[in-house]
C-alpha cells in the first residue's frame, strides 16, 4: 500500500522538472581551443581531409581550432598533392585548405 500513496507524488515529478526549467537565462556557449590530428595521407582521401573539414567547422563556430599532422598526412601539405586530394561528397582539399588559411587556423607537421 504504501507504493500507491507515493505513486501520485512520482507521477508530478516531471511536470514539477518541466516547470521549473522556465525563466532561466542560458549561459553564453564557452569558447574551447580543440587540436585536431590526423595521420590519414593521399591514399584515403577522405579522411585526409577530415582534419580540414572539421577544423572550419569549428572555427566557424567560433572555437580556437590549431591541425596537428602526423605520418602520411604530412604530405598534404604539398600543392600537387593537395591538388589530387578529392574527398567523397565534400569539397576539394584545395577549397577547404584555402577557407583554413583565411581564418588563420594554424597547422603543425
Amino acid at each position: 500500500m504504501k507504493r500507491r500513496a507515493f505513486f501520485p507524488w512520482l507521477a508530478g515529478l516531471p511536470l514539477f522538472a518541466l516547470g521549473s526549467g522556465m525563466g532561466q537565462e542560458t549561459s553564453p556557449a564557452k569558447k574551447l581551443k580543440i587540436t585536431m590530428k590526423s595521420a590519414w595521407g593521399s591514399d584515403d582521401p577522405t579522411r585526409a581531409s577530415f582534419a580540414f573539414i572539421h577544423g572550419l567547422a569549428l572555427a566557424e563556430a567560433g572555437h580556437e581550432v590549431q591541425i596537428f599532422l602526423t605520418g602520411e598526412a604530412t604530405y598534404t601539405m604539398r600543392k600537387t598533392t593537395v591538388d589530387a586530394i578529392k574527398p567523397v561528397g565534400w569539397p576539394p582539399l584545395s577549397e577547404t585548405l584555402e577557407k583554413v588559411v583565411a581564418k588563420h587556423i594554424p597547422i603543425f607537421s
